[in-house]
């Protein structure tokens, strides 16, 4: 008697309390369509189509803990009542059709705060003009030649950035999303304090890999304090910097290793942003490799992401064991349907909502079961 397939990509997943009935995983993706941090109808358009794709969680875009953490002057934010009360009334109108899982990235900018929308150049906006602020960062450092010089961040402003990102996850809390996602890459904030070509400090935050882990293990333990053993806690990082010198994969390792005896419920591994230096052999998977090595070391889960577009190549993934679950981002807002597609080809089958039941293929018939909304 034949054993019937069972896809990986298609099977369920604890990240800690959180249950995911597949592996799929829609990475944050920043819209730049807020208006004073607050969520727009862009939101509730663009999470709802998101929410009827069929993947196991989808994780809302960088979400700025403060208003000088924004990326850009039209970024999302989760710093006081008008973001909470606007992020609420999205998520209402999305999980009255969707049962999906939804999480948040909280985030701070750092250095690579205060710039223009990507399709009006993304370039730096110094302080003084239309929609830039003072950017903050470990050392005064920028980002890159011709940016304004940010200012280092004293102890006080250190203590300030914990509570910011405590207050966001009560934020996050109250709004009954499942999952926070802490941004340490990228290039951001937490990340520039890890990374010694950005980290330049003297102090208990610079100079040896404790001191410039210190400050997202200051976050990650606070945050954790205050959030219910319901919802799950995890972080997202840059593997590595690709430039010489900077951030890799064995202090990475070693991160992991540390936020894993903390009780970090999953580990979401990216790479690169920090120093326009990197040079990134781009490909299909190209992040995979780190991923694999960080994954060897630890039990928390493993999240992969960058160019993985191809069910097949998924699924090879994950049982090749180099990750357990797979993020998808610009592929999917290429292809909003992307899981209903990789479970066609890989044999599988996923919930959809019975407003779209009808459009089942012929050829893929036994494909969809019925989604509970709601």
């Amino acid at each position: 008697m034949d054993v019937p397939h069972v896809s990986q990509l298609f099977s369920p997943l604890s990240l800690g309390p959180l249950s995911l009935s597949n592996r799929v995983v829609i990475a944050p993706m920043c819209q730049y369509s807020a208006q004073d941090g607050q969520a727009t109808d862009w939101h509730t358009i663009h999470l709802g189509q998101l929410a009827q794709s069929g993947a196991g969680l989808l994780i809302i875009e960088a979400t700025a803990v403060e208003p000088r953490a924004r990326i850009s002057w039209a970024d999302l934010g989760l710093w006081d009542n008008a973001t909470e009360a606007a992020l609420a009334k999205v998520l209402a109108s999305v999980r009255r059709w969707s049962s999906m899982p939804i999480g948040v990235q909280l985030a701070h900018a750092g250095r690579k705060a205060s710039t223009a929308r990507p399709w009006d150049g993304g370039g730096a906006i110094a302080p003084g003009q239309a929609h830039g602020w003072q950017v903050l960062a470990p050392s005064a450092l920028p980002f890159k030649a011709g940016d304004p010089t940010p200012a280092a961040l004293d102890d006080a402003g250190i203590d300030a950035v914990v509570e910011d990102f405590v207050a966001a996850a009560k934020r996050a809390v109250r709004l009954g999303l499942e999952l926070i996602e802490l941004h340490a890459a990228h290039g951001y904030l937490l990340h520039q304090f890890l990374s010694p070509l950005s980290n330049q400090r003297d102090d208990a935050y610079g100079g040896s890999l404790e001191n410039r882990m210190r400050l997202l293990l200051r976050v990650f333990d606070a945050v954790r304090a205050v959030v219910p053993a319901n919802v799950a806690l995890g972080v997202r990082i840059s593997a590595t910097d690709w430039v010489e010198g900077g951030w890799d994969v064995d202090q990475s390792i070693e991160l992991a290793k540390a936020l894993e005896a903390r009780g970090n419920d999953f580990l979401h591994v990216s790479s690169g942003g920090l120093d326009p230096r990197q040079q990134i052999p781009v490909e299909p998977g190209y992040q995979v490799p780190q991923a694999a090595a960080i994954k060897a070391e630890i039990g928390t889960p493993v999240i992969a992401v960058g160019l993985i577009t191809e069910p097949t190549h998924a699924e090879e993934i994950l049982v090749d064991g180099k990750a357990d679950a797979i993020g998808i981002a610009r592929g999917i807002l290429y292809d909003p349907r992307w899981p209903w597609h990789a479970a066609a080809a890989l044999g599988a089958q996923l919930a959809v909502s019975p407003q779209y039941m009808r459009c089942e293929p012929h050829e893929a018939r036994g494909l969809f079961k019925l989604a509970k909304q709601g």
